[in-house]
């Protein structure tokens, strides 16, 4: 399995290793059923610890991502198509809202914030840069 980890960023590597195995498993990457590798075996491919693999997936599977087999591995859940897109919007809100919160407090209005939005929108669909820069794809 192909993961992106860095040491470099402030987020823990377990919560790299989950946050990007759930956006495998809600984006359909990662099929019902299918099992995904040992903890040891990913602790080795990605270089990590074998407790820094096992707490991404305990929290992958408190949230009903994976489950557990005694003495198989670990699965994708079955997951109902229109929970993924809750699960997917709830996170994305999570995510949203203290960034909202910063741009109230350093003087954004709302029509600011929303057509800033719409322009990112526009460039993710047009597969333009998303870092303000002009004429640059990042």
């Amino acid at each position: 399995m192909l993961l992106n980890l860095t040491d470099l960023s402030d987020e823990p590597l377990q919560s790299q290793i989950s946050r990007q195995i759930r956006a495998k498993i809600l984006a359909g990457e990662l099929a019902a059923g299918e099992m995904l590798p040992s903890i040891r075996a990913l602790a080795r491919d990605v270089h990590v610890s074998v407790i820094t693999v096992q707490r991404g997936y305990e929290h992958l599977e408190r949230h009903g991502l994976i489950h557990s087999r005694r003495g198989k591995g670990f699965f994708v859940s079955e997951i109902q198509e229109g929970r993924k897109k809750d699960m997917a919007k709830q996170k994305f809100i999570e995510n949203m809202r203290p960034l909202l919160a910063e741009a109230f407090a350093e003087g954004l209005t709302g029509d600011e914030i929303m057509a800033a939005f719409r322009a990112i929108l526009r460039e993710l669909k047009t597969g333009g840069n998303t870092d303000g820069r002009k004429g640059e794809k990042s």
